[in-house]
């Protein structure tokens, strides 16, 4: 046979035999392929059934006999790819899908899979161990859920570069897995738990590329460890709202050249020199030529503010925050070199001095805070040439001089806070040119002259208009009026003179309206009653004459009404919010008669009909009150005049009366109106009243956005109320912990309080206890764990420590998963330190309850005994 002739046999039976394997590979390949599309489709279907969702997001999660096992890559949140031929699962995101219910086991059959997000659902339960044979995962999220109890072992998924288990209820240390075999973690996000202990010593070695480590809002200890200078990839450090202490050295961060956020707020830092020197720490911050923001709020400095900050900061800062801590000196001109700042922070610290004009070359400031200092000298005309400031907070300093017109330039302007110095003169005309103003506060000062007519200018006031506790006189303009969305407007405690206007019914956002201690006259305008949204209406303490308008009893929404020491007349109207208002809404005005307790019952047939008398009789009648008149006019002028005097310095006196008016809650809470309370309970709806008690009444609400909320809403009538609500807020503010009542936000009026707070399904623990109990052991002791970790946190850990004063059963609420939180900080009583070891109640909110009994019987504390 010739050689080509083998050759070409030969080739021949190898092709055919390489066709023969071939086909079976490809047979045996999509078998295999089947059968893992099948398992991973057995994993989602097993996912689905633990878990539920009222929009049945997961609707299309379905398949039937005739359908390709592929179909399931078109589910929604699934993604497949090709793995070595193979068709699998490798993405599964289903955040924000409304899921609840628990995650399955059998999700770790998902064995290709590289990326799983389930956050912002409501997810409660453990994470399951099996988890842990997901060999591919790179990506893991599963914050903004209800998951607890510790982390599982995940030392086997050593590829993950991404970890975010933010927002849940998780407990236990810091999982020492993430740095025995996750050296490739880029991201790690254990925030707003209830982790505690310390930072592993080994971080900085073990996440050699760790960019983003975010531990804020747990219950950490401990100092920094050293290790962290080796993380030098860092790009941000989030630790706020822990009890991290020692002290911050000037090499801690300095190898982070990548550095962009460092936010370290509400510790126990200090700084070099036993807590006196901060220019180590600053000039350590100067290599980090990316940083931008460096919060250090309310974390324990002391000492001088460095005067050469400007220089030892790095210029790529757009926000500093040092405020809440104890710094002393002068703000330095050298501020002024960081340009690029557009938020800088020193409220509530001891500075002094003057502020220094350089500042108005900040051109990029949008929020400047220098409240709560001791400050002196006049506000810096350079401050007009911060043309991009919105926010402008100098109250409650010592600042003296006219307000200057420069001010006007500040276009942008929404908030201006200048309240609480010593400012004098006039209040600039122009100040009518910052037409985006919503929040205008100028009171308690020494403040002349009239109202400028150019406040027709400021027809965006939103929020509210404050010029209380001044000089201020004349008349109140009309121009007034164009501030038709401004839901607070108070003028009390002024020499305000002449009559109300009746075009003040064009204010129709205005929720509370404070004229009191003024000299104003004339009717109340009967234009008011068309005031829908009116909640309060204070116009005590003034000349006001004739009647009460009736139709101030279409104003439904009115709760405090105040016309008393006024020289009103005839009767008191007896329908709508007169039904609920008592005397002291009417007192001095000696000619006012009506059905409510305490005043003059008015005669059956007050007025007289004059026609039907006899000629003499009304003759003699006339003669004599002609006569009486002119005798009594004579008098009456005499002892006018020396009223009107009177009162004029009365008035006067009155501008130096201290009023502790309740302050607004941080601008990161949601401004909620009473109007919107009205809806959201149904107008005070008894069928949705769930509690009731010495405090006031709370019901169970819904936002419009669709959130279920408990609405307290306390009671105004005692003279504690306002303290008790002051301090319920400053509590609710200063606190994070996953066993205490977080506050969502407040609406307070002088005549209306009210606090909006998470819905808590379970009750309170009362419920549970009596008349029997239903509890099994094993929560009562999870109940009692939670309570206690929670007053821990108050006494130990709290940027403010604070005192309960009133735990008891019905203050102990439960959520869905019979999770105690402790509430109702009412009668609660803030620490400070002084000096070492010892405290002392702040005196930031007085506190009524400092010389009596506090608590409830049967539960009051031993500490007060």
């Amino acid at each position: 046979m010739p050689l080509t002739l083998i050759i070409s046999h030969l080739l021949l039976l190898l092709s055919f035999h390489h066709f023969t394997f071939s086909l079976g590979y490809c047979q045996n390949h999509h078998c295999s392929h089947h059968d893992d599309l099948f398992t991973d489709r057995a994993a989602l279907l097993a996912f689905k059934a633990s878990t539920f969702s009222e929009t049945n997001v997961l609707s299309n999660w379905t398949f039937t006999d005739d359908q390709d096992a592929s179909s399931i890559c078109n589910w929604i949140g699934v993604t497949c790819q090709d793995i070595m031929l193979r068709k699998r699962v490798v993405n599964l995101t289903l955040n924000r899908k409304g899921l609840r219910g628990t995650i399955s086991p059998l999700i770790s059959n998902l064995s290709a899979l590289v990326t799983l997000v389930l956050s912002e659902n409501e997810l409660h339960g453990v994470i399951p161990y099996p988890m842990s044979d997901l060999k591919s995962l790179k990506q893991l999220s599963l914050e903004g859920n209800q998951l607890q109890h510790r982390v599982p072992d995940l030392s086997s998924l050593s590829g993950l570069t991404y970890i975010s288990l933010a927002n849940n209820h998780f407990s236990g240390e810091i999982p020492r897995f993430l740095f025995r075999n996750c050296t490739r973690l880029q991201y790690l996000d254990l925030s707003g738990n209830k982790f505690h202990g310390t930072i592993p010593p080994e971080i900085g070695n073990s996440l050699p590329v760790l960019a983003n480590l975010n531990l804020y809002d747990n219950l950490l200890t401990g100092e920094l460890p050293a290790s962290l200078r080796n993380c030098t990839c860092l790009n941000g450090l989030d630790i706020e709202n822990n009890d991290f202490c020692g002290e911050l050295s000037a090499d801690m961060f300095c190898r982070a050249r990548s550095l962009e956020y460092l936010h370290l707020s509400y510790n126990n830092f200090r700084s070099s020199e036993k807590n006196t020197n901060l220019a180590p720490f600053f000039t350590g911050l100067r290599k980090c030529v990316n940083l931008r923001e460096l919060e250090l709020t309310g974390i324990g400095f002391r000492g001088e503010l460095p005067a050469t900050i400007g220089l030892l900061l790095p210029i790529s800062l757009t926000q500093l925050q040092l405020g809440e801590n104890q710094l002393t000196g002068e703000l330095s001109p050298s501020i002024s070199m960081l340009t690029n700042l557009t938020l800088l922070n020193l409220s509530s610290n001891l500075l002094h001095g003057a502020i220094p004009k350089e500042i108005g070359a900040m051109e990029n400031l949008e929020r400047l805070l220098l409240s709560d200092n001791n400050f002196t000298g006049t506000i810096p005309e350079t401050m007009g040439a911060m043309k991009h400031l919105g926010l402008l907070d100098l109250s409650r300093n010592m600042l003296t001089g006219e307000i200057p017109e420069a001010l006007s330039n500040l276009t942008q302007l929404r908030m201006l806070y200048l309240h609480g110095n010593q400012l004098s003169g006039p209040i600039p005309a122009t100040l009518g040119k910052c037409v985006n103003l919503e929040t205008l506060d100028l009171s308690r000062n020494r403040l002349t002259g009239g109202i400028p007519l150019e406040v027709r200018g400021l027809n965006e006031l939103k929020i509210y208009l404050n010029l209380s506790h001044n000089l201020l006189d004349g008349p109140i303009p009309v121009e007034i009026s164009k501030m038709d969305k401004v839901q607070e407007i108070d003028l009390s405690y002024n020499n305000l003179s002449g009559n109300i206007i009746s075009q003040l019914a064009y204010c129709v956002g205005a929720q509370s309206i404070n004229f009191s201690h003024n000299l104003l006259d004339g009717p109340i305008p009967a234009s008011i009653g068309t005031m829908q949204n009116l909640l309060s209406l204070d116009l005590s303490f003034n000349l006001l004459t004739g009647d009460i308008p009736v139709s101030l009893q279409k104003c439904t929404s009115l709760r405090l009404l105040n016309v008393s020491y006024n020289n009103l007349t005839n009767m008191v109207p007896s329908g709508g919010p007169f039904e609920s208002l008592d005397i002291t809404s009417f007192l001095h005005n000696p000619l006012l008669c009506g059905s409510i307790s305490g005043l003059l019952r008015c005669p059956k047939n007050k007025r007289q009909d004059f026609p039907f008398l006899s000629k003499k009789i009304f003759a003699l009648m006339l003669a004599t009150s002609a006569s009486a008149t002119f005798f009594v006019t004579t008098i009456c002028c005499s002892v006018c005049c020396s009223l009107l005097k009177k009162a004029v310095f009365i008035a006067r006196d009155r501008i130096e009366v201290g009023c502790n008016l309740p302050q607004p809650l941080e601008s990161k809470y949601p401004r909620i109106t009473y109007a919107e309370i009205l809806e959201a309970t149904s107008s005070f709806d008894s069928r949705r009243l769930i509690g009731t008690g010495s405090y006031g009444e709370v019901y169970r609400a819904e936002l419009k956005d669709g959130r279920e909320v408990a609405i307290k809403v306390l009671k105004t009538q005692g003279k504690n109320s306002s303290k008790s609500f002051n301090r319920e807020c400053q509590v609710l503010r200063n606190i994070r912990h996953r066993n205490l009542m977080r506050i969502i936000t407040a609406c307070s009026q002088p005549d209306f309080k009210a606090l909006v707070l998470p819905f808590m399904a379970k009750g309170n623990l009362e419920s549970h206890l009596h008349p029997s109990s239903d509890l099994s052991l094993i929560q009562r002791v999870n109940i009692c764990s939670d309570v206690a970790e929670g007053i821990a946190y108050l006494h130990h850990h709290s940027p403010v420590k604070v005192i309960h004063c009133d735990l008891k059963p019905s203050n102990i609420l439960l959520n869905d998963e019979m999770t105690a939180l402790v509430s109702d900080f009412g009668i609660a009583r803030l620490i400070t330190s002084i000096g070492e070891g010892a405290a002392t109640t702040s005196d930031t909110l007085p506190n009524s309850t400092a010389n009596f009994v506090i608590g409830s019987l049967g539960y009051i504390p031993p500490g007060t005994s």
